[in-house]
């Protein structure tokens, strides 16, 4: 038997090499680092199921921020956590609410900062359901009206991005008629496309005290065990003037996100949830994994598949420990 003339280890023989031949290449301009906002001054609040995670004041998230856009990262995602709650989520159309208050504040500081923010009402009910109820089943288009206003108030405070995340049936044509008609057409939308009911969500609903009071979301959100369904709404979102797409969790949908990457030309990003962001921050504590490791063979498998832009509660740890 003869050698073999083709040699593939021949590109892999040294990191130079290897480096000049990689297929795939992470970027800290295409990180978006979620925060959790809450009332108060000089509230820095430990989350204890997501280790270097922390609910902030407004005064406390302009200062992450400041460091943040220090180490190279320009993109937020805002979560609210209000002052009270009640059963139709009033608080998330509040102008002076914590979100709209922190994109201000933000903006003032960092002008040149994308803050981006999510649209859902499952954080301001005192249900804990991404919607308002009629009897315990949430009403799509009862819940239309009250996301629209949350995209405005975020939107007239300076937001760059509304997110919405709560699955309605036409909640992307909703807001963009909404943000149009209020002459905030610049606003991009990045839909929820394909968020999947997933049990991945446990550590963001202590996050942002969002667990829902009775039942579960399998109404709204997609199940785990279909992937057509996810093109269909992907399709949908397009349609209705979404301006990137989106597939949460990550870990486990990147057939999904592949499957969108071939079929869609926009933007396309994934949000690395909380219990996967948990899972490895619970095993490198135990010395089982490297965390470092870990969380680069993620995000290159999330580009890999096709997401443009990665979602992760690790980006500050990323940049303020040189892994990229």
């Amino acid at each position: 038997m003869g050698y073999p003339t083709v040699r593939p280890r021949r590109l892999r023989r040294t990191e130079t090499i290897r480096e000049l031949v990689r297929e795939t290449r992470l970027d800290p301009r295409k990180l978006v680092q979620p925060l959790f906002v809450c009332p108060g001054s000089g509230v820095v609040r430990a989350i204890a199921s997501m280790p270097d995670c922390a609910q902030m004041s407004v005064d406390r998230v302009v200062e992450d921020c400041r460091g943040l856009s220090d180490l190279g990262l320009q993109n937020v995602i805002l979560f609210g956590i209000p002052e009270s709650k009640d059963p139709t989520g009033s608080g998330a159309v509040d102008d002076r609410g914590v979100v709209p208050e922190a994109v201000r504040a933000i903006k003032a500081a960092l002008p040149g900062m994308l803050v981006w923010c999510d649209i859902c009402l499952c954080e301001y009910t005192d249900h804990g359901h991404c919607g308002i109820l009629k009897g315990e089943t949430i009403d799509n288009d009862a819940t239309l009206p009250r996301l629209t206003a949350m995209a405005l108030a975020c939107a007239k405070a300076g937001a760059d991005v509304v997110a919405p995340s709560d699955m309605m049936d036409g909640r992307v044509a909703a807001i963009r008629e909404a943000l149009d008609a209020a002459a905030f057409e610049s606003v991009a939308i990045m839909s929820y496309t394909a968020k999947y009911a997933s049990s991945y969500y446990g550590p963001f609903r202590e996050a942002a005290h969002s667990a829902p009071g009775f039942g579960d979301r399998r109404s709204h959100q997609m199940d785990a065990r279909n992937r057509r369904e996810a093109v269909l709404e992907a399709s949908l979102d397009v349609e209705e003037g979404a301006d990137i797409l989106m597939v949460k969790p990550a870990l486990a949908y990147l057939d999904v996100v592949a499957e969108l990457r071939a079929a869609f030309p926009q933007p396309l990003a994934v949000y690395n949830v909380s219990g996967e962001y948990s899972m490895v921050k619970a095993a490198a504590a135990r010395g089982w994994i490297d965390e470092r490791a870990v969380v680069l063979e993620n995000w290159h498998s999330f580009r890999r598949a096709g997401a443009d832009i990665i979602i992760t509660y690790h980006a500050r740890q990323a940049l303020a420990q040189g892994w990229l």
